[in-house]
């Protein structure tokens, strides 16, 4: 399967992450990269953007990148680490790179920036390739 299709795969069937505002714009057999404007909707008690979000967002990008060879993979273990706040208004870049591209068990890593470039979260994550092609 082609880059392309999964990111058109993703973006249309992972309803979570569409409906928390995510998307991928970039993916290839290296890199994957999703963007997300935090709204209102994203904010939690302390006025700032939700853990949870960030962690949708990166987690979309994680799944681009370990899906594009063409075999359905699943994250088994993933851990976040939060730098600094993002605010609403703020448009958020998590990009994706293989730190093991491993043909059963691959590893991630994902960068959180703002459109400043700062860093907002880093998060890690492993996958296991299933012998089934994603569809």
């Amino acid at each position: 399967m082609k880059s392309m299709n999964v990111r058109d795969l993703l973006n249309s069937k992972d309803r979570f992450a569409a409906n928390a505002g995510c998307r991928i714009t970039e993916v290839d057999t290296v890199h994957a990269v999703a963007v997300m404007q935090v709204s209102v909707e994203h904010l939690n008690g302390g006025n700032v953007c939700q853990g949870g979000a960030l962690f949708t967002l990166a987690d979309l990008a994680i799944a681009a990148l370990m899906n594009c060879q063409g075999q359905l993979t699943f994250g088994i273990s993933n851990s976040i680490m939060f730098v600094s706040s993002a605010k609403e208004g703020d448009i958020l870049r998590a990009e994706a790179a293989f730190v093991s591209d491993h043909h059963k068990i691959p590893a991630v890593e994902v960068r959180v920036t703002n459109q400043d470039g700062r860093l907002i979260c880093h998060v890690t994550g492993m996958g296991y390739r299933k012998s089934i092609a994603i569809a």
